[in-house]
């Protein structure tokens, strides 16, 4: 069987012409790594597209070794890998070879390619030799065409999963349905001392610290990894992924760390600490090469095609925002905020945004986003009351972007968003200052996972909101995901929440659901 994946990076050949089977291979696996159970993280697909794939494990068999190197040798380590037509893997579509170095913490990233469109998959991962070990098996599925119509889409987003915050049992729940990818939309570890925590249960110590460098960041994602509901949500489904704030550190702006007392005040020491933070988060995450960090920079924004039914457009809104206006904080005034100068997306990456406004024939324009991009207003009287850190604090690049969404043409414009912990359907103005301001799209905000513990159908915060927004239509407070459904006719977002998280075994009900029809813009019920 032709090898289906090429590509090499960092100096090494990262995917081997050939079958991959244990007589080709190019590397010695050191006995105690074939002795061992390797796969402690589990396995996962990613960015998948009509004709490939991309793959992801990281060897690690002592997750938790305080070097952060997972228990792993220095010496680069041959690891095979499969896809076949069904969960037995008897019927092989593809095979290879892919050689795993201390480089990026022995992970591995094969870009399997040569498949057929919209069709399921099945993969895993195996440690050649006698002996070797064998990976759990992982489902994935490749999308339409480009140029195809298909009638459904079924997916699900989600975000923030503060380990130390609660369980993730809403992964069990999401792991049932029937979906064919997860996006999810940042806060994938945080990066806060782990200290007492919700769910009763404290990490290894080596893993407590606040991660300043690349094993402190392997160590919390290993943490985090390592979670079993997890690993099946991961293995079950293809995801798209882009980070937010804490896979770095709590609210930082392009070369800016928070403000507080650490070395990282300094913008080179900053930088060096968002080098480790990308290089572990590629590590951890079934990203492309063309993801692959260089130093502190690293190119997130991308887009993919599901047909011509939707297209994903993942922004990132970090790596180029210039820093957040007056304070970083939630206040009435600030006219900064306004400034026209001012950025949450960088000219580069808003141009590409634009542009892909104007080339796509996709029906329905998702655009996967960190922060609220409405307004989200906290005074429920005649002033406005915003936070500086969402597009609240760049209202000029809003502006730009949702006018010209609308001056495009764009057919249905919906905004997909995660961040603030809580569940939102609402709409999209041209413009928050203007009066009588046309609705232009739509906006989800997914709840998270685990952060923020045990929730409520509405606290103070969340009701005084939704009183204040009249754009919000939708406010809730509990934990869990969204799942959205999408036909040429209709977008459905149902808010799928859990009663608590800080114990286990939570069930999962439907809280509201809201849809986007066909060339309406803005959210209704049902």
């Amino acid at each position: 069987m032709q090898d289906m994946s090429r590509r090499s990076f960092l100096g090494w050949t990262a995917v081997l012409a050939g079958t991959g089977a244990a007589g080709c291979s190019t590397g010695v696996v050191p006995s105690a790594v074939r002795r061992a159970e390797p796969f402690t993280l589990g396995v996962a697909s990613g960015d998948p597209a009509a004709d490939s794939v991309v793959l992801w494990t990281r060897l690690a068999p002592d997750p938790f070794a305080a070097d952060g190197r997972g228990g792993m040798p220095a010496e680069p380590v041959p690891v095979e890998w499969e896809v076949a037509e069904d969960e037995g893997m008897s019927r092989t579509v593809a095979r290879g070879e892919v050689l795993a170095t201390a480089d990026l913490g022995h992970s591995v990233h094969p870009e399997v390619g040569g498949l057929q469109p919209d069709r399921e998959y099945f993969y895993r991962f195996r440690v050649p030799g006698r002996g070797g070990a064998l990976s759990p098996v992982g489902r994935t599925r490749t999308t339409p065409r480009p140029e195809d119509d298909p009638t459904t889409l079924a997916f699900a987003f989600a975000s923030c999963q503060n380990w130390g915050d609660g369980f993730y049992t809403a992964y069990e729940h999401m792991a049932q349905e029937d979906l064919d990818l997860v996006v999810f939309l940042g806060d994938f570890i945080y990066e806060g001392r782990i200290g007492a925590t919700k769910r009763g249960q404290a990490p290894p110590a080596q893993v407590a610290p606040e991660p300043m460098d690349l094993t402190g960041y392997r160590l919390r994602h290993a943490l985090y990894g390592s979670e079993a509901l997890l690993q099946t949500a991961r293995a079950r489904f293809p995801w798209i992924a882009v980070f937010d704030d804490h896979e770095v550190e709590n609210n930082w702006a392009g070369d800016v760390s928070q403000v507080d007392d650490e070395p990282d005040q300094d913008p080179a020491v900053f930088r060096q600490r968002r080098a480790a933070a990308f290089q572990a988060y590629y590590e951890h995450l079934p990203l492309r090469a063309a993801q692959l960090p260089v130093g502190a920079a690293m190119q997130l924004h991308r887009r993919l095609p599901y047909g011509r039914l939707a297209d994903f457009t993942m922004l990132d809104t970090r790596q180029f925002r210039d820093d957040q206006a007056c304070g970083d904080t939630t206040l009435v005034g600030c006219d900064v905020r306004f400034a026209p100068e001012r950025t949450i997306l960088g000219a580069a990456q808003r141009d590409w945004l634009l542009a892909g406004f104007s080339s796509s024939t996709a029906r329905w324009q998702i655009i996967g986003n960190q922060a609220p991009m409405g307004q989200t207003d906290n005074d429920p009287g005649p002033a406005v009351k915003v936070d500086t850190d969402p597009w609240d604090g760049y209202v000029a690049d809003r502006n730009r972007v949702l006018a010209a969404a609308a001056d495009r043409h764009v057919r249905n414009l919906v905004v997909i968003t995660g961040d603030r912990h809580q569940n939102y359907a609402g709409d999209l103005l041209r413009s928050w200052e203007e009066p009588g301001a046309p609705v232009v799209g739509a906006e989800f905000v997914g709840t998270s996972i685990a952060s923020k513990g045990d929730g409520a159908d509405l606290t103070a915060d969340s009701r005084t909101k939704r009183d204040a927004t009249p754009t919000l239509k939708f406010v809730n407070d509990q934990r869990g995901y969204v799942r959205v459904d999408v036909t040429p006719q209709r977008l459905t977002s149902s808010f799928r929440v859990l009663p608590y998280v800080e114990r286990p075994g939570a069930p999962v009900s439907t809280r509201a659901v809201w849809s986007v029809e066909d060339g309406r813009p803005g959210v209704v019920e049902g």
